[in-house]
């Protein structure tokens, strides 16, 4: 998966330097240590390259980050997130940076595992490109759920960014009960503290809209000076009434459905992993086992350097 997380590893890269280059695995690499991805090599590449703080890819880069490597692509250093099988050998490049400063001392590893996302306003903050529409823009407007933000929603904003020159566009999100509402089963996968971070890291969008109404009004289009919607192929669902959501902008004339040329959704994302989900258990629990191993060897690492400080000092 690429999710708002990696969004986040790489906008604090970014904030390190000037120019972040990003080196994508082969699906050989991701299977042989991880486990069967969720999407391809091809998919990872083009969710990478949306994330708006990448200059570069480089794709099938080698799973251990050498100095050799850094070298090729003329690298000042590497930022490594401390959350993967790797990083022991990453630790003796003397140009690895660690964003995680603390290893846990647990009976469990702190990467595989169930968390709770905390949502800020400087997250959102951090998150969002503080740009204001210019004189000239052309002010887009598409709505959705967008949940488990994947290459489907990436290829559909990068259609709807190509048709101006000068395109501003603005995602409307739906509350986490609307979505339940027309999507229903367990949806969403993802809150709506989530799915906003994922959609402000594409670097085809300008703004979002958090819990934005399902049905798009005329307030809304005057508000935003919109002057196109769009919607992709997928199903359009009726508002509670039974009426068209998109009448407003349709009547309006201003109503534009997009051919991605892509067809993955939501639910098939989700096919792919209930068709892996052994594959995946047995993968995190073999993957625990080996997190643990590492976090004893950095724990004993530190150790080793406070004994040595001891002793320089002595």
């Amino acid at each position: 998966m690429v999710h708002y997380g990696h969004s986040n590893q790489l906008r604090q890269a970014k904030a390190m330097g000037d120019y972040l280059i990003v080196g994508v695995h082969t699906d050989e690499e991701i299977s042989k240590h991880k486990g069967p991805p969720v999407f391809t090599q091809a998919e990872r590449y083009k969710m990478v390259r949306a994330i708006k703080w990448v200059d570069e890819i480089v794709e099938g880069a080698p799973y251990v980050t050498t100095l050799e490597t850094l070298d090729k692509y003329c690298c000042d250093f590497c930022v490594h997130g401390g959350q993967s099988l790797n990083i022991i050998t990453c630790l003796t490049c003397a140009k690895t940076l660690i964003l995680k400063s603390h290893y846990y001392k647990s009976g469990h590893s702190p990467w595989t595992g169930v968390s709770q996302f905390l949502q800020t306003s400087q997250k959102i903050i951090q998150f969002a490109s503080g740009k204001e529409p210019q004189p000239g823009d052309t002010i887009i407007y598409v709505a959705g759920a967008f949940d488990l933000f994947h290459i489907g929603h990436v290829d559909f904003l990068d259609a709807v960014s190509q048709l101006s020159e000068k395109p501003y566009v603005i995602v409307g999100l739906h509350f986490d009960q609307e979505v339940n509402r027309y999507k229903g089963k367990n949806y969403p996968i993802m809150n709506i503290h989530e799915r906003t971070l994922s959609v402000l890291a594409c670097r085809y969008v300008s703004e979002v809209v958090i819990g934005a109404p399902y049905a798009i009004t005329k307030d809304l289009l005057e508000h935003f000076k919109v002057d196109l919607v769009c919607h992709g192929k997928t199903e359009v669902f009726p508002d509670k009434d039974g009426s068209d959501p998109y009448a407003v902008p349709r009547k309006m004339g201003i109503l534009q459905t997009m051919d991605s040329g892509n067809s993955l959704t939501t639910d098939g994302i989700v096919q792919r992993i209930i068709k892996n989900r052994l594959l995946f258990e047995a993968r995190n629990q073999n993957k625990e086992i080996k997190e643990m191993a590492v976090i004893q060897a950095m724990n004993r690492r530190e150790e080793e350097k406070a004994k040595e400080r001891e002793q320089a000092v002595l």
